[in-house]
């Protein structure tokens, strides 16, 4: 994928990467500022996010991703006995989809010398075994994981793995996957959004954290419809941004049925996140319909392509060079992109899972 020219080159100063949740630096998750770029008029807006309802407006379609984030990183020893980690990216057909990184303080670095036939060895008796690369040149692996039979005492959320046990087995040994900009070992719960049902990502689809129940219940209180999809999104290991991958999805028929009712009442689908755009995406004919769709997509969005179901976007800030930036020159246009970014980095808005947001209206 071409990736913007400009927008690769800019840099992000350490101070504005966010290091912790809203609700520790301010009063709660929705603690975090919203800028409003309208592509119609160019007009960008600097906003709380607790505003939005009053940019949305009765008619328009709130589209969520309710997949929920696996603790996906774990322990494991090298054949050679050298300490690493597994990020659990993708649940594949038969197999998984992996990362391997070294420990590096609360996060980890990339490491790219395994081999296929490798065995790595989990905690409890779990074991990794290394296949072959994902593609050409990945640095993602297929693997298979040999986990133990647990005993779970609960299960708060519904797995997307029935009968393999992966879950429980991460609610144990995993945890939270985390890069260098993160300032502390903070809990699951930090890395799921108030609507989260069925475990499956590999990493937070962050965009929709600052949605509480209060603001939903606001959304829904001013005729703003708000409807679920499901994306199961991979590791976006941010050293080499590869366009994504193939992820799982599913667009419910109930779904597809209000993203055409709201367009055909003149409404707006605004999709909260990269991911659900991806999945509306594909379960669209290409002309602005959209039916129930299930299975893998491998889509991958930019401005050749365009975006023909989704009218909005509600997304973070991105890093230099990350293959989203493409989607949301799709949804946005180059020069209100541009501006958008740079304004940002003018007025100190924050980056990462924990940072500000950017909604692009059409």
């Amino acid at each position: 994928m071409k990736a913007l020219e400009g927008l690769v080159d800019f840099q992000l100063p350490s101070e504005l990467e966010a290091t912790s949740p809203a609700e520790v630096r301010g009063a709660s998750r929705d603690d975090v500022r919203l800028m409003v770029a309208e592509r119609a008029t160019g007009r960008i807006e600097h906003r709380h996010f607790t505003e939005l309802p009053d940019v949305l407006a009765a008619g328009d379609l709130v589209v969520v991703n309710t997949s929920a984030t696996l603790p996906a990183a774990v322990p494991a020893i090298g054949p050679g006995g050298e300490p690493l980690e597994v990020h659990l990216s993708t649940r594949l057909p038969t197999d998984w989809s992996v990362e391997l990184r070294v420990p590096d303080g609360p996060s980890s670095q990339p490491f790219r010398d395994g081999r296929p036939g490798w065995h790595l060895a989990l905690p409890v008796g779990a074991s990794v075994r290394l296949l072959s690369p994902l593609s050409p040149g990945s640095r993602l692996w297929v693997a298979t994981l040999d986990v133990p039979e647990l005993v779970v005492d609960r299960e708060p959320i519904r797995s997307s793995f029935p009968g393999k046990n992966v879950e429980g087995y991460l609610d144990r040994y995993g945890r939270p996957i985390r890069y260098q900009y993160t300032g502390g070992d903070w809990p699951l719960t930090a890395y799921q959004t108030v609507y989260a049902t069925e475990a499956g990502s590999a990493e937070m689809p962050s965009a929709g954290r600052a949605l509480t129940t209060e603001i939903i219940t606001r959304l829904v209180a001013r005729g703003i419809d708000v409807a679920p999809i499901l994306l199961h999104t991979g590791v976006s290991s941010l050293e080499d941004h590869e366009p994504p991958y193939a992820e799982w999805f599913r667009v419910p028929a109930d779904t597809a049925r209000r993203v055409r009712q709201a367009r055909q009442a003149g409404g707006r689908v605004i999709a909260v996140g990269t991911t659900a755009v991806r999945a509306l995406e594909s379960a669209g004919d290409g002309s602005g319909g959209i039916g129930a769709a299930e299975g893998w997509t491998e889509l991958v969005i930019g401005p050749e392509r365009g975006v023909t179901v989704v009218d909005g976007l509600l997304t973070g800030w991105h890093e230099p060079g990350a293959s989203h930036l493409a989607m949301l020159e799709a949804a946005a246009g180059r020069a209100l992109l541009e501006r958008s970014y740079a304004e940002a980095l003018d007025r100190g808005y924050l980056w990462h899972e924990f940072g500000d947001l950017h909604l692009i209206l059409p």
